[in-house]
Parts: structure tokens; sequence; C-alpha cells
């Protein structure tokens, strides 16, 4: 099986992450990651209190005895939510590592370091990247620009924004966006990265809490069913294609603003897509790998497929290219 240095820092068998999904990354999803041996993170934010938050750890504890984490988003809002009342609920619940994403995680790490807790910076660039090395977290996951949700506005493509990440930062890198198999596991690997994050691919899994409609669209869409939306506003997001999604697209490049959109993408209509499967009532996000998609396993189904996957790819296509015997 593959084991790398990343399963070492953090403490699980596969270098497989199933990262923060606002409105998805709960118990039932997050233990069945965790049982299949990889690491799988709840949403913070997608708990309404903090107080609710240590409620779906104790759940999540019910579910699993193995290491799993929490997702902490920290995004500048007019009223922004109790960001440090979360974060201590996660170091009081013993909670052995956190993936922090959006802003600069630095206001938290000192807390989360003198708990022990690990910390997993996700990045859309390498200078984002390095500078969270910098700060001290101990990996960080690097989003391509075929990732869903915000793939930052430089646009690089995992193909490039992995090895180019790896030549700077040393800490464990987990390589995001487009990932769904064995094959771009291995690819990730070969790039520099130590491990595979998957959002999407995970959303299509029997243990996700969302409607079978939104299951069944990831499994019939293809790698160009997705909008970008906000270009013009410089706050780019990927998510799935619908008659939503197009019309915000539309209003945005004929000149509007974010106002003339706001209730179009109002975080409560996506989701009551993921809950009642009406799959136009609107935003959801999705990436390219929805091309990649073509069934509903179980977690464990996923993971097990993946790994044993790359180890044939491994074996049976790459060794076999080595140019001679002594070096296979």
């Amino acid at each position: 099986m593959v084991h790398t240095k990343f399963c070492d820092v953090f403490g699980v068998d596969h270098p497989i992450v199933q990262g923060g999904m606002q409105w998805v990354g709960r118990a039932e999803l997050v233990s069945a990651v965790a049982n299949a041996g990889g690491l799988g993170f709840l949403t913070a934010l997608t708990q309404p209190t903090p107080e609710a938050l240590a409620d779906e750890i104790a759940r999540c504890r019910e579910l699993t005895d193995r290491p799993f984490g929490v997702n902490l988003t920290i995004l500048p809002a007019i009223n922004p939510p109790p960001y440090a009342e979360y974060r201590d609920v996660v170091i009081d619940a013993g909670v052995p590592v956190v993936e922090t994403a959006g802003a600069n995680p630095a206001e938290h790490l000192p807390a989360f370091r003198a708990a022990g807790v690990k910390v997993l910076h996700k990045c859309t660039s390498v200078r984002h990247a390095v500078k969270a090395q910098e700060l001290g977290v101990d990996g960080v996951s690097i989003d391509g620009f075929e990732c869903a949700g915000h793939p930052g506005e430089d646009d690089i493509g995992g193909l490039v924004l992995i090895p180019a990440t790896a030549d700077r930062v040393s800490v464990p890198i987990v390589a995001s966006g487009g990932f769904a198999d064995a094959r771009g596991l291995v690819a990730a690997l070969a790039l520099g990265a130590d491990g595979i994050n998957m959002g999407t691919r995970f959303l299509a899994t029997r243990e996700a809490p969302v409607h079978d409609n939104v299951k069944r669209r990831l499994v019939d869409a293809t790698e160009l069913d997705t909008e970008l939306i906000f270009r013009p506003l410089r706050n780019t997001a990927r998510v799935a294609s619908n008659a939503v999604s197009k019309e915000v697209v539309r209003i945005l490049d004929e000149g509007g603003e974010f106002a003339d959109v706001r209730e179009l993408v109002a975080g409560v209509r996506g989701r009551e897509v993921l809950r009642t499967g009406d799959l136009d009532d609107g935003i959801w996000t999705a990436g390219t790998v929805q091309g990649l998609i073509h069934d509903v396993p179980t977690v464990a189904e996923l993971i097990e497929r993946i790994v044993t996957e790359a180890d044939a790819l491994v074996r049976d296509r790459l060794t076999p290219a080595l140019p001679c015997p002594q070096l296979r």
C-alpha cells in the first residue's frame, strides 16, 4: 500500500484526504473516511454554533475511533463567526488535526501549536504555501485551477502548481483539484505531493449526506459541466453548471455587481440543493473532476480501490517501463 510522510505526520494509513466541504463535512462522511484509513474533516462552519460543533465532534467519535480533523475556513465578513470559539472547541475536544483555509491562519496557530494540534493549511498558490510553511504549519494542501470552490485568481493547473510548490516547500503537500482515482494519486506523488485531497469525488459516495439527485448528476456530468462565477469580482468560484450559475455569470459579465446576484448565490439556497435534490435551486460546488466520476461507491470501496489500483499501476505500468531489469 502507498505510504508517505503525510501518513506519518498526520497519523493515517493512506495519503487520502476529504477536506472541508460546507454543508457536507458531517460525522457520517468523516467517520467513514477515517474508518477506511484516510483523513476526513468535519466542517466547523457547517455547524451553526461552536456548541453544535462540539456535539458533531462527539457524534463522529461515536462512529469511529480513528483520527479525524476539523476544517476552519476563515473568511472576511461584516459580522464574522466567532472563529476563536470554534478554534477552542477543536482544542478542548482533543481533535488532533485542523485544516485551515481562507485567510492567513497566523492568529490561531499559537493556540493550536500549544495544544499539539497538527495544522494543514489550504492554499491556491506557491507563495501562500511558502508563507504557510514559514508560519509553522505541519502541511499544506495546494489547490489547482481544476478544483471545486475557490481556486484563487492565478489560474494555474495542478500539473504545474504541484511541482512548483514541491520545489519550495518541505512540509507534506496534499494535492487538491482534479483527483478521483488511482491515476491521480500516482500522478500527484510523481509531481512531488505526499497525498491527495478529494471533495467532489467524496460527494459522490453513499455516505455523503446529500440528496441522491446530486450524486447522480455528478455521475452523469462531464468535465465541461462547471461554471466559474465571480470572475469579474476577482473572487472566482467553480460551481456546478445549472440555471442559477449560468444566470450569475451572465449578470456579472454584463457589468452587474455582487448586489445584483446576492440572492441567487445565497448559501441557504445551495444548502437546499443538497438537501432536496432540486439541482437548479441554487449554487453548489463541483470540480472538473466530475468527468472522472462514474459510480457512487461506499467510502471504504472508493479508498480501497484507489490504493489497490495505485499499487497495480506502479507495478504493472510504470515498473515495466524502466530501462533495464536491474532498476525494476
